[in-house]
């Protein structure tokens, strides 16, 4: 029997492969877990139109990211901070107070896709990378000087 994989399936194949099987197989396990399709030509049609569809939201999601990661890119913030000896913070910079300066900015990032490994605890120049998609991380200018 020839069916159409909505999930991955181990030892069977990847998502929207069309895939032979055993009839029971497909009758007993797959069919009634919701894990597949039948391969007839009304099925085939609709999952390569779904398909399709994701495929374009996927690339409008993508543009959208690069766009605001250029302009992201092009940003370079400033923060000011009191500051104690040796160039020691008090306090630290955080990824929440980088979303702040950002939306001040005017731009709208979601603090949860900016990859600060650990909060910024001395006055200086940092790159922080912030990721936007899956396959694109754009590096923001952060720029930490004593409050005056």
């Amino acid at each position: 029997m020839e069916v159409i994989l909505k999930e991955d399936v181990a030892n069977v194949g990847k998502i929207g492969e069309v895939v032979r099987v055993r009839d029971g197989y497909a009758r007993n396990y797959l069919l009634p877990r919701g894990l597949v399709l039948l391969a007839n030509k009304k099925n085939l049609k609709t999952f390569e139109h779904h398909k399709k569809v994701v495929a374009d939201q996927k690339q409008k999601i993508t543009r959208e990211a690069q766009s605001v990661g250029h302009s992201i890119s092009a940003v370079s913030l400033t923060i000011r901070m009191r500051v104690g000896e040796e160039g020691k913070l008090f306090g630290s910079v955080t990824n929440i107070q980088i979303e702040k300066a950002l939306k001040a900015q005017g731009l709208v990032v979601d603090r949860r896709k900016i990859q600060l490994e650990e909060p910024i605890k001395v006055a200086g120049d940092y790159e922080v990378p912030i990721r936007m998609t899956a396959d694109l991380t754009v590096p923001l200018k952060v720029s930490v000087i004593p409050e005056e």
